[in-house]
């Protein structure tokens, strides 16, 4: 159990009301068995929440990002065409950055699917901007509410897994819509790929609705000596489950916070280059030459590497730790592949389409800096603030990317390419800079193992008071 000392380092300048304690805590105080938990399985809890939550992430996820990347399919298959959207004005701004910027959005690709021009077109993506901006941050929260630190990038690799499976799906799904002969039907291939993405995601939509628990405290698919055990095995993260008082301060001090800033400057420079990358690399490929359902068909081998970099970032942390030695091992590549798509001439079919699949390697990153942010920001305004920022930061990537990407630099898009390479290494730059920060914070606070806090003090009322990570002088930055 803590000390007195320790406890005001718990609470300082925050009194211990009950509007500061997390809700687990009543949960914990009112259903504690001792006889019980001690039968409890952890790691069978740990199973069970793998197959009911983050499967769920993970097709919610699959499905966004089928939403977002059904335009860049699109896009070769005549809809540019079909909507005369091809100028640089007209079709940036639809590219890839409304769509980046929640269940409600999973009406967008039914909704496009009715576009008959410019305008239309630009009010589905709006919506579905701002329908679809939950989804991130949700994702973020919810998987640090089950999940150790230690156990939580692996889980977030597992949900984020969907961007590369959706880059496999989308890719299937637009050849097989090119089959569709023009005036065979009433709609279009592209038409009709939008309507079929957007049931579907309304059918997953619902599902979440209706079966996706808001906290572990209310999973029916747990027992209640499941719960406190699960509640005890994640009390060493000292981020809280679930407390909705807002609280001002939290907020300016996320404001104040460099490992803020720095997290969204490096989300930044990652979204850059995907927004290049998944809006336009359908387009690039077909730029070497390939017919529109060749581009699609050589667009999925960029799902491929997404999958391989993200299990190897996901397991590389959980096995090691050392999370910004990992991100600088999918930068790099990134960049090399920058280099090729820059540097090697549109005849060399090999190294210009090694460029494209090797740029997707900068997937993965994301989730350490959505793991980043779920671990390393405690107190539950300023984590739902920093959750939102970092969120939003990878739509202003997606806004910014798409913008260097313009029809006068046709067929080589030099700058979008270099600046794809630029970005990256501002990445690599921020990414040194958080290790620095989180490694200096520890050693300021005398902190070196790996765990500060035992899972038996979970009992502790002070250990569910939720403070922010500047005021809990025990809470430790993983890095």
């Amino acid at each position: 159990m803590a000390t007195t000392d320790e406890k005001a380092l718990y609470v300082e300048d925050m009194p211990g009301s009950d509007s500061n304690l997390d809700k687990a805590w009543d949960f914990i105080d009112h259903h504690h068995n001792a006889e019980a938990l001690a039968l409890i399985d952890i790691a069978s809890v740990r199973h069970k929440v793998d197959w009911h939550i983050v499967s769920m992430l993970f097709l919610c996820y699959t499905m966004q990002f089928l939403d977002k990347v059904a335009i860049n399919y699109g896009a070769v298959m005549g809809l540019t065409t079909d909507l005369k959207l091809l100028t640089a004005s007209r079709w940036c701004p639809l590219a890839n950055g409304s769509a980046q910027t929640s269940p409600s959005g999973a009406w967008r690709p039914a909704c496009a699917a009715a576009a008959h021009n410019y305008h239309t077109l630009l009010a589905s993506r709006i919506f579905v901007g701002i329908f679809e901006a939950t989804i991130g941050p949700s994702l973020l929260i919810i998987s640090s509410q089950w999940y150790t630190k230690s156990e939580q990038a692996l889980r977030f690799s597992f949900w984020y897994l969907g961007l590369g499976v959706g880059q496999i799906v989308g890719g299937a799904i637009s050849y097989a819509f090119q089959h569709v002969a023009p005036g065979a039907t009433a709609l279009t291939g592209w038409r009709i790929m939008f309507v079929t993405l957007g049931c579907a995601t309304v059918v997953i939509g619902l599902c979440t609705f209706f079966f996706l628990p808001d906290t572990p405290m209310q999973a029916s698919w747990l027992s209640d000596s499941e719960k406190v055990a699960l509640l005890k095995h994640v009390s060493v993260n000292q981020t809280g489950i679930e407390n909705r008082n807002f609280r001002p301060k939290e907020i300016l001090e996320a404001l104040c916070d460099p490992q803020i800033y720095l997290l969204v400057i490096s989300t930044i420079c990652l979204s850059v280059p995907s927004g290049v990358v998944t809006t336009y690399s359908a387009t690039l490929i077909k730029q070497l030459g390939y017919n529109s359902k060749q581009a699609a068909l050589m667009n999925m081998p960029s799902g491929a590497v997404t999958i391989f970099f993200i299990l190897f970032v996901g397991y590389g942390i959980r096995m090691q730790s050392h999370r910004w030695a990992w991100s600088l091992a999918c930068i790099i590549p990134g960049i090399l592949g920058g280099a090729l798509m820059s540097f090697v001439p549109t005849s060399n079919k090999a190294g210009c389409l090694a460029g494209i699949y090797l740029v997707n390697a900068i997937t993965a990153p994301l989730t350490v800096f959505y793991a980043w942010t779920a671990a390393n920001v405690a107190g539950p305004t300023k984590r739902a603030f920093a959750a939102a920022l970092v969120s939003g930061s990878f739509s202003i990537g997606n806004i910014i990317g798409p913008q260097t990407f313009q029809p006068r630099d046709a067929p080589d898009y030099r700058p979008a390419k270099l600046a794809v390479m630029g970005a990256l290494a501002g990445c690599a730059l921020t990414t040194l800079l958080l290790f620095c920060y989180y490694y200096l914070e520890n050693r300021r606070r005398g902190l070196t193992d790996e765990e500060t806090v035992n899972e038996d003090e979970f009992l502790s009322r002070q250990q569910w008071l939720d403070v922010t990570d500047k005021k809990n002088r025990k809470f430790r930055y993983v890095y």
